[in-house]
């Protein structure tokens, strides 16, 4: 019994020989890493930024809420690494016969270079925010009526 292949090749190489054919590519590789990726780790380092301000500037009382921020910034970190997974293999040869059939290109996608696969927005990581999200700001409003 062998195991299956779970490497992603690029143009034939494994991930970690991959160089980008040029620089036009390596821009793409980058935009979608700052965008899709960076910014559920941005979100979570402001959401850490306010736990820190609550638990520093305002008395006992508020502790709980700080710790509630602290939570969702943890979560909001996993999420992030959740995606960053997900988006890794954007650029992958599996995936590179596959996204013609999903994808309707729009006017500026016609004639143009095609730099693996679409974005498609990556939908259950965004219901797993929005539930996330959604829970800490319940626990916030039982919290904050306590006060």
């Amino acid at each position: 019994m062998s195991k299956p292949d779970v490497h992603h090749y690029y143009r034939g190489h494994r991930a970690d020989s991959f160089i980008p054919q040029d620089v036009n590519e390596l821009v793409e590789l980058r935009a979608r890493q700052r965008t899709f990726d960076g910014a559920y780790g941005r979100s979570a380092l402001g959401n850490l930024g306010y736990a820190l301000t609550i638990l520093r500037l305002f008395d006992a009382r508020f502790f709980r809420i700080g710790i509630v921020y602290t939570v969702l910034a943890g979560l909001l970190f996993g999420v992030a690494y959740l995606r960053q997974q997900h988006s890794k293999h954007d650029f992958a040869d599996k995936h590179s016969i596959l996204h013609d059939r999903k994808v309707i290109k729009t006017v500026g996608q016609t004639g143009k270079r095609v730099f693996g696969r679409p974005f498609i927005t990556a939908g259950w990581i965004v219901i797993l925010v929005t539930v996330v999200v959604f829970a800490v700001e319940i626990g916030l409003l039982v919290l904050i009526f306590q006060i």
